[in-house]
């Protein structure tokens, strides 16, 4: 008789393996769905820290709400602003969440209701003014400490240094607009060929190729004033051997020629030489905001020197300031360059404000209405 197999009993070890199989298993998918997850916010991290520091270098920024882009408004001033009324009508047109106001005035001068007829210069005067001295790097110790002020509130976007007898050209909307849509700083910049203001004692710290003349009458952004409140080296340079040369005939003529220093005005070459420096000429438009009437005097026998026209009531009718207006390039003789005149790409009128106006000229602009919003752009 034929025997029937019997089916084996299942050895418990067996059991054992297939289970311990199973928690391995159990556990390498878990390692692996925490090593998907690590990934996966590692990806996250990077990508948003990309994106802000590439933010960061942009300075272009996009506002709501309190976080509003400021202008400050930086005036050096000789002692009060006979302009105050012109600026008092401007600025009444203007959200003050969007501006601020600074001025550089003489030691010890308050702005207050007896000193200034508009309420917006009230308290504006800076508490550690300097005596400043025409052609002396006085000058860029103040434009410096109105910066290093207007910096203090991180709301200031964009820093406009103005004279005491300038002018806007038009209405406080068009004129922010302007300045804000613009990435870039407004520095008048070109290469100084004709005059030797250059002195081979800067060679050491300032490269002659990166000499550079332009008005001081600028407009920048934030980052740009940053580094030059910072500058802590080519400032030195200037304040010893940049130095305007004394007046002819005199015992500190005879002394200044036989150092053999040369004729430097400091406003006119600081703000320039020290952006151009630090690689940043790309970041600008190399042209001023502020036009300026330049008229050469002296005859044959005297020492011709230039000097700002000055806008009184006869000159400063609607046409004249319409011509300023229109103006959309400015040619650079030295560089054979000529600057289009443009924001953010976009064509604009070169200038939006002007000096010197008298208070005659200034009491005519606002009468005959001739601050106004540019028609032909909208920014």
């Amino acid at each position: 008789m034929t025997r029937k197999a019997q089916p084996q009993p299942q050895h418990p070890v067996s059991r054992r393996g297939v289970a311990w199989l199973g928690w391995k298993l159990i556990i390498a998918f878990s390692f692996a769905l925490c090593l998907l997850a690590f990934l996966r916010i590692h990806l996250q991290y990077s990508l948003t820290t990309t994106l802000s520091v590439a933010g960061s270098l942009n300075p272009v920024r996009s506002y709501s709400g309190d976080d509003r882009p400021k202008v400050a408004f930086l005036f050096l001033a000789r002692r009060d602003l006979p302009l105050d009324f012109l600026w008092d009508r401007f600025f009444k047109g203007a959200d003050p969440a969007n501006f601020s106001v600074y001025i550089h005035s003489l030691p010890g001068f308050v702005f207050n209701a007896e000193t200034t007829r508009s309420q917006f210069f009230y308290d504006r005067q800076l508490n550690n003014s300097i005596k400043v001295i025409w052609g002396e790097s006085s000058m860029i110790a103040a434009e410096r400490l109105l910066l290093a002020s207007a910096l203090e509130d991180q709301s200031n976007q964009r820093f406009v240094l103005l004279s005491d007898r300038c002018a806007p050209l038009y209405d406080f909307g068009y004129i922010y607009r302007y300045l804000i849509s613009s990435p870039r700083s407004f520095v008048d910049s070109f290469l100084h060929t004709k005059e030797t203001r250059y002195s081979v004692n800067m060679s050491s710290v300032i490269p002659e190729e990166k000499w550079r003349k332009g008005s001081q009458w600028m407009s920048v952004i934030r980052n740009h004033a940053e580094v030059i409140v910072n500058d802590g080296t080519v400032f030195p340079v200037f304040q010893q051997f940049c130095k305007r040369a004394p007046p002819i005939g005199s015992q500190q003529e005879w002394l200044f020629l036989k150092q053999k220093r040369r004729n430097c005005i400091p406003d006119e070459h600081y703000v320039q030489t020290l952006l151009t420096m630090r690689g940043l000429e790309s970041e600008m438009e190399r042209r001023t905001l502020t036009y300026t009437v330049w008229n050469i005097s002296g005859t044959k026998y005297e020492t011709k020197s230039w000097h700002p026209v000055t806008f009184t009531f006869e000159n400063s009718g609607p046409e004249e300031i319409q011509k300023i207006k229109k103006i959309d390039n400015v040619y650079y003789e030295s560089e054979s360059r000529t600057e289009w005149c443009k924001t953010d790409s976009e064509p604009v009128p070169c200038f939006l404000f002007a000096r010197k106006f008298t208070k005659e000229a200034a009491m005519r602009l606002v009468s005959e209405g001739l601050i106004g919003p540019s028609t032909n752009i909208t920014l």
